[in-house]
């Protein structure tokens, strides 16, 4: 099979291959480039030491010596090249104490986490697949180089990484490197939380994000997110749920775009539902006031998280409100844009729709014909660039200053009773008018 790879990476091949040296493209590139994906990224494996390797390029910057990589520099475009390596003990649970350099291309690539990632691609010897990755890659299986356990002993994060493949590819996980997963969860706790939030965007934002569903069956969850466990293993004896609220919630994302706020919202939309059920005495289950102890839980999810303040805000505010329910009329349509916010009304459209599709059929309809309206109201206020909040009220309070009025809290009263007038009569937002009513 013949690869087609930049032409920057085939000159670092030929330089070191002319200098005595093996060179390969290796791993994610190979994986992406047999599936015709477009790789982010070109590394380089090759026989030669990181110094070598300086000495072979006038542009190369110090990326990890220690571990034997050099990023060379081809015009503007950064290429990582690192020395075979075996790696030593690793203590953390992530990183090797001490990697010792091989001149072996099968000791480098034994040491890597999944078959699929450890085939290397020369343009004149072809695809090196030393432990059948391709036989994986037409199988659609995940399955990790040589023993599960070894594997998942060096870096805990391969425990994350394998799920987040199987939803990024639509590849099964195999039965072994599953069971190695199960056997080892709790060693996600060395792995910083930094990294756990990065592999599970990926997986939100994958093309199968409901397979978060096998994170929970190994137990992978149950370390870094044990509410959505509950969720799991929370009944909805309800006439407008067919599911577990954690299967609702897996059916949700597939409703909604590959987008992380989107995707992060419709995890954590009813992860306090199992705190917050009741069951009436006909054995009807009721979650009343979920949706604001889901915006506290979901603050303090993604703070562990460590998520960003602006990613907090906005996937927060959208749980808040992804159970409000305007009528479809104009009025309170407006009200509701107000309430929710101009920037985040079109993504609450989004989730309340996606919320929609993963329940029970019952009333389905009549839910459809809400929404539709609601929408169609949407887009006729935008059409008309009605005002919904004090940024585009006609008068400011630059403007009441002008009129007499002294700076204070006074003045915010009066804009937002205007604001309020408007919310009502909107054709009413100009300066003579708003003016006229004070």
């Amino acid at each position: 099979m013949k690869l087609t790879i930049p032409s920057d990476a085939e000159e670092i091949l030929r330089v070191l291959n002319e200098n005595g040296h093996e060179a390969y493209v290796v791993g994610g590139c190979v994986r992406d480039s047999i599936l015709g994906r477009c790789p982010n990224d070109w590394d380089i494996t090759t026989s030669a030491s990181p110094y070598q390797v300086k000495e072979l390029f006038p542009r190369t910057i110090d990326t990890g010596l220690q571990h034997g990589t050099v990023t060379v520099m081809m015009d503007k475009e950064g290429y990582e090249v690192t020395t075979y390596r075996v790696d030593g003990e690793y203590e953390d649970g992530r990183h090797p104490k001490q990697v010792t350099f091989t001149s072996s291309l099968e000791e480098d690539l034994k040491r890597r986490d999944f078959t699929i990632n450890a085939m290397a691609y020369h343009p004149k010897e072809g695809i090196v697949d030393l432990f059948h990755g391709m036989d994986d890659m037409q199988n659609k299986v995940i399955r990790c180089v040589g023993d599960p356990l070894e594997r998942f002993h060096e870096d805990a994060l391969r425990i994350m990484r394998a799920v987040r493949f199987s939803a990024q590819l639509g590849f099964e996980i195999e039965e072994e490197t599953k069971a190695g997963i199960s056997r080892l969860t709790q060693n996600l706790r060395n792995v910083s939380a930094e990294r756990i939030q990065a592999e599970l965007v990926k997986l939100l934002v994958s093309p199968h994000p409901d397979y978060l569903r096998v994170a929970y069956e190994t137990g992978i969850t149950k370390e870094f997110l044990p509410e959505f466990d509950r969720c799991m293993e929370t009944e909805q004896n309800t006439p407008y749920h067919c599911f577990t609220v954690g299967e609702h919630i897996l059916h949700s994302l597939l409703y909604v775009e590959a987008d992380k706020v989107l995707r992060l919202t419709m995890l954590l939309h009813d992860i306090a539902k199992p705190v917050m059920k009741t069951t009436d005495e006909n054995g009807r289950d009721h979650f009343k006031m979920h949706a604001v102890k889901s915006e506290e839980m979901s603050k303090q999810i993604l703070r562990r998280l460590k998520f960003d303040n602006d990613t907090i805000m906005q996937v927060s505010h959208l749980i808040r409100y992804h159970d409000d329910r305007p009528e479809g009329q104009m009025k309170s349509v407006r009200r509701a844009v107000n309430r929710i916010g101009e920037e985040l009304f079109p993504l609450y459209l989004k989730v309340q729709k996606a919320d929609m599709l993963a329940q029970s059929e019952y009333r389905r309809d009549e839910k459809i014909a809400r929404q539709e309206s609601v929408k169609a109201c949407y887009e006729e206020m935008l059409k008309q660039n009605q005002c919904v909040s004090l940024k585009t009220l006609a008068v400011t309070g630059r403007d009441l200053i002008q009129a007499g009025y002294k700076p204070g809290p006074e003045l915010g009263e009066i804009l937002n009773r205007l604001l309020e007038h408007v919310l009502d009569v909107p054709e009413d937002n100009t300066k003579e008018k708003l003016m006229s009513l004070i």
